[in-house]
């Protein structure tokens, strides 16, 4: 006779007949609640609204609501002997906690928004007692939060609150069919494996009877147990396994819910390695851990003990998991900075591996910043998201602008949610692209994005995955392990160059316009600050405010996590960090103001009246300034001050203006009726900027629908638009400036443009104003230039990059929105154009010259998006040269870091005689090598200097120090002696590789 033929389906009900069977339902728990739209301490947690007596289908709240519940029952006597838990779901977060309000167990609602084909994200059983003698009294406290993982309203109804019994071999026996079932069900139709194993099941499917009884159970299990103990032989690839929780400190859900989310996350994972003794897990982001310390005290000392155990993994070196194509270069240094000394200093170690799973694409400046930091190792995985070309490679090396490498891995499985079940093991040994060069990978297991990390239903397949014939072996251990492992073979493995280009997500380098401006300005305000604080406190004595520096940095590095600073956040996120943002940023000045008043009244030696001008810039500032409604042509030295009496001066040179053309000596740009601009001549070189017919700043709406804050349409520029077109303009001629105003209204917004050119200068200003109103809209700028280039060059972090401009390919097909930071240029042999901006980060350039992303607004997840005012300054600047012979980058600081002017007053009660009207305390020899910083040192008082050379050539030049120093070193990133500096008359020579970073450690007297 045949064999029965094999039926999934049938065994699947099997499965899940299984499941049902795994609790029995003793008793219900009494629930009442105290409601607060905001969360309260444990000692308030009566404060709230009352809700008593709830039953399932009692509703308790809505989103976004907070509450603490208190359960509470009697075990039943008949439950003696037996292992009791409590079932509870409440249709939202919830946290239970001990007697003294700590957190102990975190639990999720069973319906909670997840990607099912990664497993359910529900937690929601307590253990009790492993054996109850009944009788037991039940009084449980839990914090609750009416949203799901992803922030998501479920009804905010109590859905089950029991006391019951859980039959241990049932739950067995689940996990045993659960595992062979899916194994089963993946191996060849023709294997052996597959057939034995089915064979397996569907003879224990036959055995149970309608009463499911412990000895049926026992037999099945028996029935099984061969199968689950046949080993594989020697391994071809064996994978490592680290329980994850990837955790975004906002998205769909503020702040102050993941400060929460972190406590129930970490609670749960303490419990579950009290009942899994292999498990290891592994959190990044010191900003979380440092929430965890100052709101949950005993939790984070639980924390600390498991830490020093070596089963709970510190990962990623940064302070949070930072956006890396919008955050700036010496920001992204102090998220090192600031996350290894945390590391250091709460746990007695640091890192060697960046830790960015989810960020949206990854600046080509990185690979050096994580080298200078002693950073070997980089982990992502965000890169398998990519819409036209896979990346050919999850282990390999990445090579950054200067040369740097790291090896970086991808998990090959391409998630951060594993479920850690037989499909992701086939699925890692199958799709590995670098398995025929490497034996190991990486596996992330456990509910991450909102949190809620690895349960049971992980651990417990992981332990029968060990060495189970048809998957390949897999061990649980931390990624720094498996990193160390994988870099045994790095002569291996092939490199790639340049950025890791994300094809998704474009629409992030602009949507939430006003959070990028913030952002923007408080990296130049805190570049300010460090360098006015050093300056005060050489001249003045005055106190470096090294405390409330690192508070308003790490604040700020905060607002830099990849769904804050990118814009794919909810309304609440923008509307707090908004006035976070007023609040840091008012701050910063504060305490600029205080330090450059004190210095201006040091300068001009307490004589009232004078104007006292600060450049932080590492190059001499000749400019028309504006000071007290006068316009003076004014000179101040590199890094340092000039005290000036006002004065007016008139330009030597004639300005013009009027509703057709802004001119100067050397720019004239003619406009035509409907605002566009028809003709910009460069009058030095006799040459036309503009295409022959095609006007410039060109003010375009662009259909957004369909849209959202990651995405536009890559067709967006062949569906419906409109062009701006002006209403109203007004010219005219204030000082040394020739400006020409013009008003736009369309639907519900206005556009005020003032376009302007100043004496002797070569750059046209866009100063921008808007009322936003629209919706699904996107606000462009084109530029079609007369340049012949074949890249494009676009500033990034300590230095730049080029892209060709051609779509030959599927890859730059692909990478038609690209980033640039103070300035991207067109530029051919000899000449070319840049566009300066002050906060926006979004181009598209091709061989018609560049477009510029102004504004953005979708309607998800922020209903409201950049409604509201903005301000915004970009500019055209046309140079001799390409972009580098041009020192492009020179204009881009100038346009964000513009002089200061501060009026002189007595503003100390001892003034020290002899001060200089003049005064540079650095100055560099090489026009290609900037000063990004200038700080005191985290450790001393001595101060710090960081240069990078700006071209992507070689330099040797000298670094001087017009402050006395007793010595000089060399330092990495994280101010780490390397070498000892000579001082030779007050200077100390370098060289400089393309794009190198360089950071020296001055001792002063």
């Amino acid at each position: 006779m045949p064999y029965e033929p094999f039926n999934l389906d049938r065994l699947r009900e099997m499965k899940d007949m299984i499941e049902q069977h795994i609790y029995v339902e003793r008793a219900p728990l009494t629930v009442n609640a105290w409601v607060t739209k905001e969360p309260v301490a444990f000692e308030d947690r009566m404060s709230g609204k009352p809700v008593q007596d709830l039953k399932p289908g009692s509703k308790w709240g809505e989103l976004w609501d907070c509450a603490w519940f208190h359960f509470e029952g009697t075990v039943p006597a008949e439950s003696a002997g037996q292992k009791v838990v409590l079932l509870i779901d409440v249709n939202g977060e919830l946290c239970l906690v001990d007697e003294e309000g700590t957190p102990r167990q975190g639990l999720t609602n069973v319906n909670s928004e997840f990607e099912t084909a990664l497993g359910k994200p529900g937690k929601r059983v307590v253990l009790i007692a492993e054996q109850a003698q009944g009788g037991e009294a039940i009084d449980v406290w839990g914090d609750a939060g009416c949203n799901d993982l992803f922030g998501r309203y479920h009804s905010g109804t109590l859905k089950e609150a029991v006391i019951a019994t859980c039959r241990e071999q049932v739950r067995g026996l689940y996990y045993d069919v659960e595992v062979l079932l899916e194994l089963g069900r993946l191996l060849p139709e023709d294997s052996s494996r597959r057939a034995q194993i089915l064979q397996a099941l569907y003879e224990a499917s036959l055995i149970f009877s309608e009463h499911f009884t412990d000895e049926e159970v026992a037999r099945a299990r028996a029935l099984l147990a061969p199968q689950l103990a046949k080993k594989g032989g020697d391994p071809t690839l064996t994978v490592s396994a680290v329980g994850h929780a990837h955790m975004d400190l906002a998205w769909l859900w503020p702040i102050r819910e993941t400060i929460r989310k972190g406590a129930r996350t970490f609670a749960t994972v303490l419990r579950m390695m009290e009942r899994y003794p292999d498990y290891v897990f592994g959190a990044s982001q010191p900003q979380l851990y440092q929430w965890i310390k100052e709101h949950y005290p005993k939790l984070y000392e639980e924390i600390k003990e498991r830490i020093q155990e070596g089963r709970w993994e510190l990962q990623g070196a940064m302070w949070v998991e930072p956006d890396s194509n919008v955050s700036g270069g010496e920001a992204l240094i102090r998220q090192i900075l600031y996350g290894q000394r945390f590391y250091q200093e709460e746990f007695g170690q640091t890192v060697k591996s960046l830790w960015v799973p989810d960020i949206f694409g990854y600046t080509a400046s990185l690979p050096q910043l994580l080298k200078k930091s002693g950073i070997q190792y980089m982990v992502t995985q965000k890169l398998s998201w990519n819409q036209y070309n896979d990346y050919p490679h999850h282990t390999f090396f990445w090579e950054g602008i200067d040369g740097s490498k790291v090896l970086t891995h991808l998990p090959p499985e391409d998630t951060y949610n594993s479920p850690a079940a037989p499909r992701s093991l086939i699925k890692i040994d199958k799709e590995y692209h670098d398995k025929n060069v490497s034996d190991r990978a990486l596996m992330l297991f456990g509910i991450g994005d909102g949190g809620g990390g690895p349960g049971e239903e992980h651990l417990e397949r992981l332990e029968r995955e060990r060495n189970l014939l048809g998957l390949p072996p897999v061990v649980q251990e931390p990624s720094a392990v498996f990193l160390e492992r994988l870099n045994e073979q790095r002569d291996r493995y092939k490199t790639w160059r340049g950025e890791l280009y994300l094809e998704k997500h474009q629409g992030t380098l602009t949507t939430q316009g006003k959070n990028k401006r913030y952002n923007r300005l408080m990296e130049k305000a805190l570049r300010e600050l460090e360098f006015a604080a050093v300056l005060a406190k050489q001249l003045c004595g005055i106190p470096y405010p090294q405390q409330e520096l690192e508070q308003i940095w790490k604040e700020t590095l905060l607002y830099q996590f990849h769904d804050i600073l990118p814009g794919s956040s909810i309304k609440r996120v923008y509307d707090e960090s908004v006035a976070r943002y007023e609040v840091l940023l008012d701050q910063t000045e504060s305490l600029i103001a205080e330090r450059y008043e004190a210095i201006a009244a040091h300068a001009s030696g307490g004589a009232m009246g004078k104007v006292v001008l600060f450049n932080s810039l590492p190059w001499e500032r000749k400019e028309w300034l504006s000071i007290g409604g006068k316009w003076q042509h004014v000179q101040v030295p590199p890094m340092g001050y000039s005290v000036v009496a006002p004065s007016e001066d008139a330009p030597q040179t004639a300005l013009s203006a009027s509703t057709q053309a802004l001119e100067n000596e050397l720019l004239k740009a003619e406009f035509s009726a409907d605002g566009t601009i028809v003709s910009i001549l460069d009058k030095r070189h006799g040459r036309e900027l503009l295409r022959a017919g095609e006007p410039a700043n060109v003010l375009t709406l662009y259909d957004d629908r369909g849209g959202d804050a990651w995405d536009f349409r890559g067709d967006y520029r062949s569906r419906p638009s409109s062009q701006l077109r002006v209403t109203s303009v007004q010219a005219g001629v204030d000082g040394a400036k020739a400006y020409l105003e013009q008003t736009y209204v369309f639907g519900s917004s206005q556009l005020i443009q003032t376009i302007s050119l100043t004496a002797g200068s070569e750059r046209l200003d866009f100063d921008t104003k808007v009322h936003w109103q629209e919706n699904q809209k996107m606000l462009r700028a084109a530029f079609p230039l007369d340049v012949r280039a074949g890249e494009v060059t676009s500033e990034i972090q300590f230095g730049y990059l080029k892209r060709p401009l051609h779509r030959n390919t599927s890859w730059d097909f692909a990478r038609d929105e690209i980033c640039a930071h103070h300035w991207i240029d067109l530029s051919e042999s000899g000449y070319g154009v840049s566009i300066l901006n002050d906060s926006k980060y979004g181009y598209r350039a091709d061989e018609y010259g560049l477009d510029i992303n102004l504004l953005r607004s979708p309607g998800y997840p922020d209903e409201t998006a950049d409604r509201g005012e903005h301000e915004f300054t970009y500019a055209l600047f046309p140079h001799e040269g390409d972009a580098a012979a041009a020192a492009v980058y020179k204009a881009g600081y100038e346009l964000n870091v513009p002089l200061r002017a501060v009026s002189a007053a007595a503003q100390i009660q001892q003034v020290p005689e002899g001060a200089p009207a003049s005064f540079s305390v650095f100055e560099v020899n090489h026009s290609q090598v900037m000063i990004e910083a200038v700080k005191q040192a985290e450790d001393s008082e001595a101060v710090i200097v960081r240069l990078y050379e700006t071209s992507g050539s070689r330099a040797v030049g000298k670094l001087k120090l017009h402050l006395p120093a007793v010595s000089a070193a060399e330092v990495n990133l994280m101010e780490q002696k390397l070498a000892e500096a000579a001082i030779t008359e007050g200077s100390v020579d370098f060289t400089m590789k393309p794009f190198e970073i360089k950071t020296y450690q001055f001792d002063l007297k």
